[in-house]
């Protein structure tokens, strides 16, 4: 019986903030996968084991979650003053496809210093010891990424004391600005698409009576819908389990979505949803309380501003996603928005928010500039470190 040999492929796999994905050069692909097409997303979705009935990802490098089911391209960057063009795709898990339509935050950490181990930032720019400053061009939103990463040696600095609530050890910290972070590519140059703070949502009477949900809706990292946590029957506090265990509520969540999505102008019809499973996010948010986090840890109400749960691709996130804590850092920083009132209102540059698996603090800096708000940079710590690097394998003629 024939049969085709495996096709071996230079990868590195990298855990980024609360994510982990593999991580590929441009050059390093095969060549009908150098550019994008139905070859590249055949490819990932081999790399990490989708579309996958089972949702277990037992044939491939995925982890059967949102977090764990991505791809990042890196390559010299096609944009001057910049170090590396990245490129982001989250695989689906049950569905065959991949969607590029926005970017990962917490990968983006492992880009800055993938980048310099790769041999992508020009080695004159790397210090022997101290930060390497990394401009990223984020290929998916056409945005710039600064990463300021540590250097020892000469080399990237992966271990370290920084703790990250939802990663289990401490590692070397990363701290990444986002610039200009309003998405100006879809909403005309609001950050605020419908052009209202708070807007009144139609939603079906499934998922609040009355069939209206207050809800801002801002295009700031990704896409994102926040509503009250009271509002839909929830207290803040929710962890993991609790949500995506409950298959009505996805239901409801996912109903939210798509509402938001067809208000924001990033769809024209529900059907379209589906093909847009990474954006927009769907957030809810409470004012601060006391909770116990996944890890068993206690969280005071003192210890942070507000209370958020996000999901990302139909579930909820275990902690909290990098654009969407730019989403947050944003909507915190401007008067009036849902999750500036959830933290107690007022001119805020920075919040410590909770998450189900513990707080983390962010910050923005937003203005008002003829009559429009608009951030020209948000801040956050990550951190990144190599898990295995050399060959990832996939059957031939899986692309």
């Amino acid at each position: 019986m024939s049969h085709l040999p495996q096709v071996k492929i230079p990868a590195t796999y990298i855990r980024g903030g609360t994510s982990k994905g593999v991580f590929f050069r441009l050059q390093d692909l095969p060549v009908s996968c150098q550019v994008p097409g139905e070859a590249r997303d055949r490819l990932f979705m081999r790399v990490i084991g989708s579309p996958d009935p089972y949702a277990a990802h037992i044939d491939g490098m995925g982890g059967a979650t949102s977090s764990t089911s991505k791809c990042v391209i890196l390559a010299k960057s096609s944009v001057p003053d910049h170090d590396v063009d990245y490129l982001y795709g989250q695989v689906s898990i049950d569905k065959a496809f991949v969607d590029w339509s926005g970017n990962c935050g917490n990968l983006s950490t492992a880009a800055g210093s993938f980048a310099i181990q790769a041999g992508l930032v020009d080695a004159s720019r790397i210090p022997q010891n101290g930060t390497c400053v990394v401009r990223i061009w984020q290929a998916n939103i056409g945005k710039t990424i600064i990463a300021h990463v540590p250097v020892t040696g000469g080399e990237v600095q992966e271990t370290g004391d920084f703790e990250l609530d939802g990663v289990t050890f401490p590692a070397a910290e990363i701290v990444l600005e986002f610039l200009d972070p309003s998405d100006d590519g879809e909403d005309g140059g609001s950050m605020f698409p419908t052009g209202n703070l708070v807007d009144d949502l139609e939603v079906p009477e499934a998922v609040v009576k009355g069939g209206i949900l207050k809800a801002t809706m801002i295009s700031a990292g990704i896409p994102t819908v926040f509503v009250n946590a009271a509002d839909i029957g929830y207290t803040g506090t929710e962890l993991r389990e609790q949500i995506n265990t409950d298959p009505e509520a996805l239901k409801r969540f996912e109903a939210i979505r798509v509402a938001g999505a067809l208000r924001m102008g990033l769809i024209g019809t529900p059907e379209e949803a589906a093909t847009r499973q990474h954006t927009p996010k769907i957030a809810f948010v409470a004012p601060a309380t006391d909770y116990v986090s996944s890890s068993g840890k206690a969280i005071k109400a003192g210890e942070v501003d507000l209370l958020v749960r996000a999901l990302s691709m139909g579930k909820l996130h275990h902690a909290m996603m990098g654009t969407a804590s730019v989403a947050i850092a944003t909507a915190a920083a401007v008067p009036g928005t849902l999750v500036n009132l959830a933290a107690g209102g007022g001119a805020r540059e920075a919040v410590t928010f909770g998450h189900p698996s513990g707080t983390l603090r962010v910050g923005a800096a937003a203005e008002q500039q003829n009559g429009q708000w608009t951030v020209t940079k948000a801040i956050m710590s990550r951190s990144a470190r190599i898990l295995m690097e050399g060959w990832v394998r996939v059957p031939g003629g899986s692309f």
